[in-house]
């Protein structure tokens, strides 16, 4: 898709759905390129638990706008540094289940911005099962999950989810 193409189709959009769609994709990208916005090695190990802030003393070297993402992250993800990415010497402010989540919600917005949506339960639950799946079977077994996993059943899970925040931002017609 071209620059202008992208524009046609921001333009054709309603205020709801461009302020959403700004919404979602710059939280992604605050979330994807969060280890960007600080030094090389900054982050250390993140490890931690839910609902908890476990690194103040880290998050109280980051600039303004990383100490939002990355507190963010931190009171609300465990960001277990082995199911975490990382880059740029780097951890990420969410793990990957997270992070895939994050930008399915995005990706499954911005197409069903395309693509009007039409979910039916089935489908939303055969998208919500390897989520579930996966993280419970780690939850009760010794089964560890990879990355890659969590962040493609994180996809699954958003995207669906995406699709349907779409039915609530879409203005209704009236008939």
């Amino acid at each position: 898709m071209t620059a202008s193409q992208v524009a046609r189709f921001v333009t054709a959009l309603s205020r709801r759905e461009q302020v959403a769609l700004a919404l979602l994709w710059g939280w992604v990208l605050l979330v994807a390129g969060g280890p960007l916005l600080l030094e090389p090695g900054a982050t250390g190990d993140l490890s931690g638990y839910v609902g908890r802030v476990d690194n103040r003393e880290t998050l109280d070297a980051m600039n303004p706008v990383a100490v939002a993402v990355y507190w963010l992250g931190d009171a609300n993800c465990h960001q277990i540094s082995s199911r975490s990415y990382a880059y740029a010497a780097n951890q990420m402010p969410f793990c990957a289940r997270d992070l895939g989540i994050f930008a399915g919600l995005t990706l499954g917005f911005t197409v069903a911005l395309r693509r009007r949506p039409e979910l039916s339960l089935p489908l939303v639950l055969l998208a919500l099962v390897p989520i579930g799946l996966d993280g419970t079977i780690q939850l009760l077994t010794d089964y560890e999950s990879t990355n890659p996993r969590r962040l493609i059943t994180g996809l699954l899970a958003g995207g669906v989810t995406g699709w349907a925040l779409m039915i609530i931002v879409e203005p209704r017609q009236s008939s």
